[in-house]
C-alpha cells in the first residue's frame, strides 16, 4: 500500500491545496472559516418558495453499512422503557430510547480528523493527539459550529443525461464544470457543495452492495477545483464518498487526505440527494439555502447530521 505522501501525484496536490496556517496556527475548523456573516445573509436570500427538501437517510438497522468498514454499524435502536410511570401509579407514563450506531454509518459529516496521512492531521498537529478516551483533543466534530450556507447541487448524473453514473466512474473537474453549467451559477467562496452521482439510488431500491462496491466518487484532481473556488464543504450521494476502488493502484483515500488534512474541508457522504434533484430540476435553479448542523459529540471524528434544503 502507497502511502499518500509518498506518492508524487498526491505530493504535488497536497502542495496546491494546503490551507495550513491561512486561519492561523490555532485553527480547528478549516474552510468553515469562510461561511462569514455576510455569506450566510446573501445564503438567505435563496430562499423563494420555501419548499424544504429533507437530505438525510432514515436511521434504521437496516442501513447503508454492509460490514465493509469495520465497526462502522448501522443503528441499534432498544427501548428502555416503555409507557413507565416513573412518578408513581396513576402519574405521566414515559417512553424512551436508547440507540448504538456508527457516527459515520448513515448520513454524515466527516470531521477534520476522520483521517490522517504520515502521522499528521490538519494544520500539521500530530494524529497522536486521537486518543481512545478523549477522542479528537482538536478540531472535533463538536467544534465546527453553524453549519449554514448557501448550498449548490452539482448534478452530475444529469449533466451526464442519466439517472445514475455508472460503478467506479471517477467524478473530474470537467464533470464539475459541466454540473455548474447545468446549474446556471458560479460557485463562490463560503459555498457547500453537494455533489449527485445517483448512487444512492442503489440503496434505495434495497440493493446495498450495489450501493457500497464498486463506487462512483470524487477524482483526485477534485480538491483542486474546490480549492480555487474556496467551497467551505463538499458532501455527495455515494458511500466512500471518493472513486472506490482508488483511481491510482494502491492509493488508498487520496480525497480524503487532501480534502480533510491537507485542506481542512469536511467532508459529508450517504447524503439522500434525489429529491433534492428533482426539486432543483422543477424550479429550474440550483442553488438555496442549506442547513447542515452536526451533532456535537466532543472529541468525535464524525457525526450523523439531518441536512435540510430550503429553496
Amino acid at each position: 500500500m502507497t502511502l499518500p505522501a509518498m506518492h508524487p501525484a498526491f505530493h504535488d496536490i497536497a502542495k496546491r491545496v494546503n490551507n495550513w496556517g491561512r486561519w492561523g496556527a490555532d485553527d480547528e475548523i478549516g474552510t468553515l472559516n469562510l461561511i462569514t456573516d455576510e455569506v450566510v445573509r446573501q445564503a438567505a436570500t435563496e430562499v423563494r418558495s420555501g419548499r424544504r427538501v429533507p437530505l438525510s437517510l432514515p436511521l434504521k438497522e437496516d442501513g447503508v453499512q454492509t460490514g465493509l468498514i469495520p465497526g462502522r454499524v448501522n443503528p441499534l435502536h432498544a427501548m428502555v422503557q416503555i409507557n413507565q410511570e416513573i412518578f408513581g401509579p396513576g402519574t405521566v407514563a414515559c417512553s424512551d430510547d436508547a440507540v448504538t450506531m456508527g457516527l459515520q454509518a448513515a448520513t454524515h459529516w466527516d470531521a477534520l480528523t476522520h483521517v490522517s496521512h504520515s502521522g499528521v492531521l490538519y494544520n500539521g498537529r500530530p494524529a497522536g493527539t486521537i486518543t481512545a478516551h478523549g477522542g479528537a483533543r482538536f478540531s472535533g466534530i463538536d467544534k465546527a459550529r453553524h453549519i449554514v450556507s448557501r448550498g449548490v447541487l452539482l448534478d452530475v448524473a444529469r449533466a451526464h443525461g442519466t439517472a445514475r453514473l455508472d460503478g467506479a466512474y471517477a467524478v473530474t473537474p470537467e464533470d464539475l464544470d459541466a454540473a455548474e453549467e447545468l446549474a446556471g451559477t458560479r460557485v463562490r467562496a463560503g459555498d457547500i457543495v453537494l455533489v449527485r452521482t445517483g448512487q444512492i439510488q442503489a440503496y434505495l431500491a434495497g440493493d446495498k452492495h450495489a450501493y457500497g462496491y464498486p463506487s462512483p466518487g470524487l477524482s483526485i484532481r477534485t480538491p483542486e477545483w474546490f480549492h480555487a473556488r474556496d467551497v467551505a464543504a463538499v458532501a455527495n450521494d455515494t458511500l466512500t464518498f471518493e472513486i472506490f476502488p482508488p483511481e491510482i493502484e494502491d492509493l488508498w483515500l487520496p480525497v480524503h487526505a487532501l480534502d480533510l488534512v491537507e485542506m481542512g474541508m469536511l467532508q459529508g457522504q450517504n447524503w439522500n440527494l434525489e429529491e433534492l434533484s428533482t426539486a432543483c430540476g422543477e424550479a429550474g435553479r440550483y442553488t438555496f439555502l442549506l442547513s447542515a448542523m452536526p451533532e456535537p459529540f466532543v472529541g468525535a471524528t464524525g457525526t450523523p447530521v439531518a441536512p435540510v434544503a430550503i429553496l
